[in-house]
């Protein structure tokens, strides 16, 4: 099990929000399974039940967020999680550049608790929608609270403004699916 800390983006600071980390929880054989915590939610936006289905511009609001990048290459793939439980899979050529839709066999399932000043995130991502090879991750989340305040949290930052594409946020590991 891996939990990591994020960091949030200096250019864009939370309000309440002091920390978020995520866990990779245990492995299961099809199943890739990670929980975002968040603490300091007291005027955290969550958007509203859409159900499971593929959507875009899940990241105007609070969304987390999977970026993988197999070894030795320049492609990489997005995986944006929503609370509303709709979900988003991209895939990219190189940075920022030739992504289309990811095929995706079965859906990601997310769920959101959230009480008192904690609210927790789980997804799961089917191992046959992730690549198939020992990857670079980068793991994020945009958090959005009252008044139109959002943060940019993410394993590391390296430029001006933030930017989870960056390559050099791919700072932690994800074994191949099926492999500890």
């Amino acid at each position: 099990m891996q939990t990591h800390e994020l960091l949030d983006h200096p250019a864009c600071p939370p309000a309440d929000v002091r920390s978020v980390t995520c866990r990779l929880l245990d492995p299961t054989p099809y199943w890739l399974r990670l929980r975002w915590r968040v603490e300091g939610t007291r005027h955290l936006i969550l958007p509203d039940f859409a159900g499971r289905a593929r959507a875009d511009d899940l990241w105007r609001t609070t969304c987390f967020e999977l970026f993988l990048r197999p070894e030795g290459g320049e492609s990489y793939t997005e995986f944006n999680l929503s609370p509303s439980e709709n979900w988003a899979a991209y895939d990219f050529e190189r940075y920022r550049s030739g992504n289309t839709n990811r095929n995706i066999p079965i859906a990601p399932v997310c769920t959101i608790r959230s009480g008192g000043d904690v609210a927790i995130f789980d997804a799961a991502i089917p191992h046959a929608a992730l690549p198939q090879a020992v990857c670079a991750m980068n793991l994020s989340a945009v958090i959005e609270e009252d008044g139109g305040v959002k943060s940019f949290w993410a394993l590391a930052h390296h430029s001006d403004q933030p930017d989870f594409h960056d390559p050099s946020c791919f700072v932690a590991a994800l074994a191949a699916p099926g492999h500890p």
